[in-house]
């Protein structure tokens, strides 16, 4: 027996002589069933029934044609949901009942038929989630009986465009960011509906994003939570006198402090009155000194204030300082600061001095390293721009044009077949883009000298692999005049074999979601600088063998009508 999957989606360890086989978990949205897919599928389904075609073994590829965000690179997320949704597919009563309502002159042969089917002799092979992936390659390869594979489609193309267009988002995000940059999710609010929010935090956090705000996505996939408060918070109080407990114990438990009002107080008319700090603010908000003041009583040892609720520089700055500062007089230290208005860069590195003004007036360590976050609608694009104009920020948080991967809305996956009962097949288009590539292939990454991957490489299913030192010729699979010889110094085979069917192949591990984030991030630093690169990135390159080329050329001019001049 192959390995099987446990509960948390990884490899239960089971030997060949156990018997006790785990199912899957089902899919993370209860929404993802054998309904969730196109009324297409099902009257196919149907015909290929009524033919006796039914059986007929087709092999599937899944890819996409083009890369997002003008950026020359994808990273593949959702194969874990299609392998959870393929373990688990299974017709209920009730919707074979709601079938034969909407397709009421099919025979009841088809209904028998599709309440039998499970995904037994279904054979799913992919590229490790997490990878770095390109267009044309296949990110998932899917053979078994045709009806059945049929079925899968529409739900597989679901749970990877979404995917791998949010992890692709989120990744470029860490790029432009940094690696010394803290990026928090704070999505939830503006995703496409729940289960948008869902996904979306999980696959940021895979795409390298830090935490996530999102305390559902939190539980499910144990993705660090992060979070403070509102300007709703700020803007409750009304004044000092509010605080009904003003007494806090020190860090230590070994001190009781019976009016941190009183201490905070003290520490503002300190900040006023220190002629280092080269003060500009007068009067603070006292209401606003009453909110942060009852929060840091709430939450001591992780206190982080949003300061931009009345003037970030006049008000909210020094009331955080004489609030962290008091904490510090009881063995607490202060997180920092949240700004979410007005001119990032410029604030945060004023914010930073003052911080720097403090630890040194006041010889209180590390206060000048205190962290700043920023928020309010960034991306990728501001993000950039806050580089170069230098700034003091070290942590971004980004909710709208992450989740709703607002600079392009779909990665447009496709579904092809390319080979029925051993029969390669081609579609073809006048859209050269669109033509499919035949046949059931393997698919390798070469690597140069650097270490950097040169070229992806498909070759026919029995074709013998590259190998290491060996100079083979890669060829663009349409264009005759692009080809190049390359020598690899490293070969990997990028498909492994995630459900074997009814075959005995070993099953690959699904490893955790922190393993596939550690994934995504090697391969992305193993990638060749001007690949990434925001503006005018080099395209990677994606071939074919040689015998492959001339493969589907042959069977191109094979399967294209022939016009006649009339």
């Amino acid at each position: 027996m192959a390995a099987v999957v446990n509960a948390n989606g990884s490899d239960a360890g089971k030997t060949d002589g156990e018997q006790t086989m785990l199912m899957p978990p089902p899919p993370t949205n209860p929404m993802v069933t054998p309904l969730l897919t196109d009324l297409y599928q099902f009257t196919m389904a149907y015909a290929y029934w009524k033919a006796g075609k039914h059986q007929d073994r087709a092999v599937f590829d899944l890819y996409f044609r083009k890369n997002p965000f003008g950026g020359e690179y994808t990273v593949f997320g959702g194969l874990e949901e299609c392998i959870r949704f393929l373990a688990n597919f299974k017709f209920e009563e009730n919707e074979i009942a709601f079938l034969r309502s909407v397709m009421p002159t099919c025979e009841d042969g088809f209904f028998q038929y599709l309440q039998a089917i499970d995904c037994a002799k279904v054979e799913v092979y992919a590229i490790p989630e997490g990878s770095v992936v390109f267009p044309k390659v296949p990110l998932m390869r899917i053979e078994g009986p045709v009806a059945v594979v049929q079925l899968l489609e529409t739900p597989f193309v679901n749970l990877v465009n979404y995917a791998s267009l949010v992890t692709t988002n989120a990744a470029r995000h860490r790029f432009v960011a940094g690696k010394s940059r803290t990026l928090l999710e704070f999505g939830l609010r503006r995703a496409q509906g729940p289960d948008g929010g869902i996904s979306a935090s999980r696959y940021c956090y895979m795409g390298g994003f830090d935490a996530t705000s999102n305390v559902a996505a939190g539980r499910l996939f144990g993705i660090p939570l992060r979070g403070t408060h509102s300007h709703a918070f700020v803007s409750s109080y009304m004044g000092l006198d509010e605080i009904v407990d003003k007494a806090l114990l020190s860090h230590d438990g070994l001190n009781m402090c019976e009016d941190f009002i009183s201490l905070v107080r003290s520490w503002l008319i300190k900040l006023q009155r220190a002629n280092s700090l080269h003060s500009t603010f007068g009067e603070t908000n006292q209401s606003e000194l009453a909110a942060f003041t009852s929060y840091a009583l709430a939450f001591p040892n992780s206190f982080l204030a949003l300061v931009d609720t009345y003037d970030v520089m006049k008000s909210g700055l020094p009331n955080f300082c004489a609030v962290a500062l008091a904490l510090s007089d009881l063995g607490y230290k202060a997180i920092g600061i949240r700004l979410d208005s007005g001119d990032l860069a410029y604030l945060s590195i004023e914010v930073r001095k003052f911080f720097c003004a403090i630890e040194k007036e006041f010889g209180v360590p590390n206060f000048g390293k205190m962290n700043i976050t920023a928020s309010n609608d960034l991306n990728e694009e501001t993000i950039d721009a806050l580089n170069k104009q230098g700034h003091e920020i070290d942590n971004f948080g980004i909710g709208t044009y992450l989740v709703t991967c607002y600079a392009q809305a779909a990665l447009g996956c496709v579904f092809k077949l390319v080979e029925i009962n051993n029969q390669p097949r081609i579609k073809l288009s006048e859209d050269v883009t669109k033509v499919s590539i035949p046949c059931k292939k393997r698919c390798y990454r070469l690597y140069g000298r650097e270490g950097y991957p040169l070229v992806d490489i498909m070759t026919g299913n029995n074709e013998p692999p590259p190998k290491v030192g060996e100079r083979i010729l890669c060829r663009h699979p349409f264009i005759e005049s692009k080809r190049a010889y390359v020598v690899p110094q490293h070969v990997e085979e990028l498909l492994k074999c995630y459900s074997p069917g009814d075959s005995d192949k070993p099953r690959a591990e699904l490893p955790s979601l922190r393993e596939i984030r550690e994934r995504c991030m090697h391969h992305l630093e193993q990638m060749r600088p001007d690949h990434m690169r925001i503006l005018n990135p080099t395209p990677y390159k994606v071939s074919v063998s040689a015998k492959l080329y001339d493969f589907i050329h042959f069977l191109w001019l094979n399967e294209a009508p022939v016009g006649e001049l009339q």
